[in-house]
């Protein structure tokens, strides 16, 4: 199935039917998270996978009730760095510099480039950054899932300050940005599942200038 294909047909599951997903699917849609492209390569961001039942139920009501959270087989939960440190940005760039065999100084002039570029900013700024980095990863997941038929669901819908204190993610330098249940539709419940899927169309959508 081409990307193309998958997409048209994925929608935003509304109701799941409880079927649990192989673990090798989930891997493979977590290792496409992972390879998803990040500005100067941070990867500014954890993936929370949940599976417990009883926590699911607790994440289900601080997001307003949505049955996909308790429905679905696996919850992913994107969660941003809550700020760019100088500590996390050489962490980065020296494992990369580890793995790829090449010296700290090889890097240094960039590296202390971004890092004066991040500490300029303020913590909320550079959460947002973060944030649109995890976005970029969530979207990869998502068009992943379709691939594998997987369903999926991108929430937004939930509290992210209740989330925190959940899951104790601020104590991690963490905070949520957005929800990706996983699982599979249930074609008889879901009111959504045999709608068309509409968009604009492509002459309102795409702006040329030759």
């Amino acid at each position: 199935m081409s990307v193309i294909e998958a997409l048209n047909w994925r929608y935003a599951t509304k109701k799941m039917n409880g079927e649990t997903v192989s673990q090798d699917k989930v891997d493979q849609i977590l290792a496409a998270a992972r390879l998803a492209p990040t500005s100067s390569g941070l990867q500014p961001f954890k993936i929370i996978v949940v599976t417990n039942p009883e926590l699911k139920e607790k994440i289900k009501a601080v997001s307003f009730g949505q049955s996909q959270i308790t429905d679905c087989s696996h919850l992913l939960i994107f969660a941003a760095w809550d700020n760019y440190t100088e500590e996390r940005i050489k962490g980065v760039f020296s494992r990369t510099n580890a793995e790829r065999g090449v010296p700290d100084s090889a890097t240094a002039d960039y590296v202390n480039t971004i890092i004066g570029m991040y500490t300029a900013k303020t913590a909320e700024e550079n959460f947002h950054h973060a944030a649109k980095q995890a976005y970029i990863a969530f979207g990869v997941a998502l068009t992943e899932a379709a691939l594998l038929k997987v369903d999926a669901t991108p929430m937004e819908g939930f509290n992210p300050a209740d989330l925190d204190e959940l899951l104790g993610l601020r104590a991690q330098g963490l905070r949520s940005t957005t929800l990706l249940p996983l699982g599979y539709r249930d074609s008889a419940g879901d009111w959504l599942v045999n709608l068309k899927k509409v968009r604009t169309p492509v002459n309102d959508f795409v702006i040329e200038f030759k």
